[in-house]
């Protein structure tokens, strides 16, 4: 499980395209995106950094991962 900082999140389009973009990498992970946080929780088998990528790739900023 990955808990991430994401920036520029503010609607459930920002909320889809993240999960979209993580479900590209891995079909099997699950997404949970707080918009009050700007958190974005991952459960996935993946390595983080091509998860990172494909979030930062898709216009959304990562500032911290845990």
């Amino acid at each position: 499980m990955y808990q991430l900082q994401v920036e520029n999140m503010s609607c459930g389009h920002c909320v889809g395209a993240v999960t979209k973009a993580v479900q590209a990498i891995d079909a099997a992970a699950r997404v949970e995106v707080d918009l009050a946080t700007k958190t974005v929780n991952i459960d996935s088998a993946t390595a983080l950094a091509p998860l990172k990528s494909a979030i930062a790739d898709a216009g959304y900023p990562v500032t911290s991962a845990a």
